[in-house]
């Protein structure tokens, strides 16, 4: 499987104020506001978030999506590997250099959920694949357009694991440890993997 973030998230929308508030009740200190330092705190931020989201499998800030399979991974359900999933724009079946052969919306259907979404076929199986095809799918996936939308379990695991990382920034190694308090946050949400089960192969 291949999966290609197709947007990314303006630094606008991510809580560079709040992680600033927070660094200063934690150390006691002032922080310059600065573009630099807004910059710096926003990279911050986003480590954070792709570590978190890359735990639980779920997409905090809304974008969009391409997955590329080179085939069904099961005939009655295809699983999508981010939740939540708002939208599907396109299934498509692509083969070599060929125009790809779009599935039209009424032979598919999104069964949403927020832990395991997964597209179903409507009225029997998925077409059968040509030899050397791929099926590609676009979807937008995440919980809100803004922070403000985030669960407030994970914004804090966002904005406690940002500090560690602003915390200890010149040792890389911390990138690879997650402090017990954020993992207890997160726990809940890696309950079920979006790709548990049928589909997951």
């Amino acid at each position: 499987m291949i999966l290609v973030e197709e947007t990314t998230p303006p630094d606008a929308v991510l809580p560079v104020a709040a992680l600033r508030s927070h660094l200063r009740l934690g150390s006691g200190f002032e922080l310059a506001e600065t573009a630099d330092e807004d910059r710096a705190l926003a990279g911050f931020l986003r480590a954070a978030i792709s570590a978190i989201e890359g735990r639980t499998g779920k997409v905090l800030l809304r974008r969009a999506y391409r997955m590329v399979i080179g085939g069904w991974r099961d005939p009655a359900a295809q699983a999508l590997p981010m939740a939540p999933v708002s939208a599907v724009q396109s299934v498509e079946i692509q083969q070599g250099g060929d125009q790809p052969r779009a599935l039209p919306p009424d032979r598919w259907v999104l069964v949403d959920d927020i832990m395991r979404p997964v597209i179903r076929p409507r009225g029997g199986a998925w077409p059968v694949m040509p030899q050397g095809s791929c099926v590609v799918i676009c979807f937008t996936a995440g919980f809100s357009e803004n922070w403000e939308g985030v669960p407030a379990d994970l914004a804090q695991a966002v904005l406690m694991l940002a500090t560690r990382y602003y915390e200890d920034r010149g040792d890389q190694s911390a990138r690879h440890a997650f402090p017990m308090g954020v993992s207890a946050l997160i726990e809940r949400w890696r309950a079920v993997r979006v790709l548990a089960g049928r589909g997951a192969r």
